[in-house]
């Protein structure tokens, strides 16, 4: 089974940082950083460390898991992490140096439910998880930023 790691990543501003995709022929979307865990990974967490170097240079302290999604082939884990530092300039990432794969533009979305509906993020069953946690004031970073 794949595994792949993706966090939501929370300023201490209130916002998270997402990936604007930009593609050929597709909608634009967004995309929460993170990627597959490598056999050479110790730990998922670390996985996720990794990832978050490697697309924006940054460094996170993770909170703790918020939602798993998993289909007959594929585990998605979706992290609550706090974000400091990052730099969208120092990404190292392969997906960045490969021909056709279009754009990865960094922005930071306020963490509100007007703005989450204004932003196609995948995959949806994150954004419905991120929108009712948001709605009910439960996603529990915001006070400890």
């Amino acid at each position: 089974m794949i595994e792949r790691v993706r966090a939501v990543l929370v300023t201490a501003d209130g916002t998270m940082l997402v990936i604007r995709r930009t593609r050929p022929g597709i909608p634009e979307y967004w995309v929460l950083p993170g990627g597959g865990v490598e056999p050479g990974d110790e730990s998922r967490e670390a996985a996720l460390h990794r990832e978050i170097h490697e697309e924006i240079a940054g460094k996170a302290d993770i909170v703790r898991l918020l939602h798993t999604m998993e289909t007959d082939d594929e585990r998605q884990l979706f992290y609550l992490a706090r974000i400091a530092t990052w730099s969208f300039d120092d990404r190292t990432g392969p997906e960045f140096s490969a021909e056709g794969r279009g754009e990865y533009a960094l922005e930071e979305v306020p963490l509100t439910l007007e703005r989450l509906d204004g932003i196609d993020l995948k995959p949806e069953e994150i954004a419905h998880v991120l929108r009712g946690a948001v709605g009910a004031g439960s996603l529990g970073v915001e006070a400890s930023l």
